[in-house]
């Protein structure tokens, strides 16, 4: 039996990883896809860290910007923790030889983010995510981590609440497989794909460990709270990084008007966005006046982005954007060690996880603090636990099997999953996007509750057993429908308007009622929730 068992092979997953090795444990990393290919890699802007290398700052005024930005639904200790530890944490990344940008004196650049109170961000041009996770798993190569890669998550393996590991669809083979271990990492990765068509995310951001821990008997929690960044390619939903605007971009409307401060909170400036496409403007991102030679220098990707995906060159002419769903805030429910609430062995990190760290809306710059600094501290403590439960017997790998079995069976479906798909990403994006409403909410989720009442007449049609897509992406949005609702019931319970998540019946935050954490479970198969006040 492994020690460590982490499931997610992003940014936190391999942070978590290589702190559990560094302290001696066997760890093995399984992912549904490439590391490489991990969401981590479209975090461009920057990370994080008081270092004060281009303009004064203070781990004080990085803990006064991320609680400010939160709107009171964080726990300040946790708060504190990662801004404390992030200039460690930039140390460390440098240690593994990430890339970044250098000042003239040779220190790591610096720039500023939406929200924050100074040049905080560290970067390395607009590929700071994709750098650092490179980074990442060219050293759990070095250090002979175990990779699994093609490993579809399909439930976790419990016995009275307590994680004995997971079960797998081995995508290649077709085969469903257990893996066993003293302690699991969940580090899947957000839910911002339920918003299919209209996020930045990859169409496998699927929420798959979050419903994982539903089915299993966890806690989830906030998770009305979707940040939508307000700067996506139009046509595309393609992210253009919160780089352009901390280096000077501006945003303009139709009749070339700036209409926003461009470095506010990013749900205030999606929502003004929202605002001008409502009332009938086009809204662009204006970046021309700051040079060719800085622009190439500093933001290549988003050059290249623009030309392939808008045909136009943001050197010379505007880029069409529009907000789109981007992270998600609200996760798994963990305590202060990450361990996932109402289940035993078991931990989540990243943004499947809320560490409550970032309340109601993200600071830009701390999903990537987050994922190495948590990540660290989720491989730290599972490796801790190092408690063994080998001896225990459970049959759940036989059901999964059974389960799998059935969906090869020859059978005419009656309807088509992937229209359904699609219709609800759009719905989603309309009806609980960045401004809300109760009766288009309440429709919404008595129609995706009819769906999941209907779910036996939808299956799959390839049946290849080997690399089947078909089966991988049925599975997933069976996880969209058990994710979707909740995002849907926490959005209609929370009548307030707060950071991310905004209701024009209820615009005022209402402190004296919502200033908690909403908590989704399941009970007897019907699922339950509860507000629980924030400290």
């Amino acid at each position: 039996m492994i020690d460590v068992l982490i499931i997610g092979s992003g940014g936190a997953g391999l942070a978590s990883a290589l702190r559990a090795k560094e302290l001696g444990a066997d760890v093995l990393v399984v992912g549904k896809s490439y590391p490489t290919a991990s969401q981590t890699s479209m975090a461009q802007g920057g990370i994080n860290a008081s270092l004060g290398n281009v303009t004064a700052d203070s781990i004080s005024s990085h803990i006064t910007d991320t609680i400010k930005s939160a709107h009171k639904l964080c726990d300040n200790h946790m708060v504190e923790y990662i801004c404390h530890d992030a200039p460690k944490t930039i140390e460390w990344l440098e240690s593994l030889g990430v890339p970044f940008d250098r000042t003239a004196q040779y220190k790591v650049a610096q720039r500023q983010l939406g929200g924050a109170s100074s040049k905080r961000a560290c970067y390395a041009q607009d590929y700071t995510g994709l750098k650092i996770l490179h980074t990442l798993y060219d050293t759990c190569l070095k250090e002979g981590i175990e990779i699994l890669e093609e490993y579809f998550l399909l439930n976790l393996i419990t016995e009275e609440k307590v994680v004995l590991g997971a079960i797998f669809l081995d995508i290649v083979t077709g085969e469903v497989k257990e893996i066993r271990a003293k302690s699991t990492i969940i580090a899947t990765g957000g839910y911002a794909g339920v918003y299919r068509g209209f996020t930045t995310n990859s169409e496998g951001a699927t929420g798959d460990g979050i419903a994982s821990v539903l089915r299993a008997g966890g806690v989830v929690s906030d998770m009305e709270f979707v940040q939508f960044h307000p700067t996506a390619l139009k046509s595309s939903a393609t992210l253009i990084s919160e780089s352009a605007r901390g280096e000077g971009g501006y945003l303009v409307n139709s009749k070339g008007e700036r209409f926003i401060d461009e470095l506010l909170p990013r749900d205030v400036v999606a929502r003004a966005i929202a605002s001008q496409i409502a009332n009938g403007d086009e809204v662009f991102l204006d970046i021309r006046h700051l040079g060719e030679d800085k622009i190439l220098h500093l933001m290549p990707q988003e050059v290249h982005l623009c030309r392939l995906y808008e045909n136009i060159d943001p050197i010379k002419e505007l880029i069409p954007i529009k907000p789109v769903a981007h992270y998600s805030m609200g996760g798994i429910d963990v305590n202060r060690e990450l361990e996932v609430t109402g289940l035993k062995n078991c931990y989540a990190v990243g943004e499947c996880s809320n560490a409550k760290v970032h309340g109601a809306n993200r600071l830009g710059g701390n999903s990537l603090l987050e994922i190495i600094s948590l990540g660290r501290l989720a491989g730290e403590n599972a490796y801790k636990l190092n408690v063994d439960y080998s001896n225990r017997d459970n049959q759940q790998l036989q059901k999964e099997q059974e389960y799998i079995e059935s969906l090869f069976e020859e059978y005419p479906w009656e309807r088509n999953f992937y229209q359904i798909q699609d219709e609800l990403g759009r719905k989603f994006y309309n009806d609980a996007g960045v401004v809300r409403d109760n009766t288009k909410l309440n429709n919404l989720l008595n129609e995706l509750r009819v769906i999941k009442a209907d779910i036996d007449n939808m299956g799959i049609g390839d049946k290849e057993r080997k690399n089947n897509t078909n089966l991988v992406e049925f599975l997933q949005f069976k996880n969209i429908l058990e994710v979707g609702e909740v995002i849907l019931d926490s959005a209609i319970v929370r009548d307030e308007s707060r950071g991310a998540h905004y209701k024009e019946a209820f615009p005022n935050q209402d402190d004296k009622l919502y200033r908690a954490n909403s908590l989704y479970w399941i009970e007897d198969g019907i699922l339950q929730n509860r507000l629980v006040k924030v400290v």
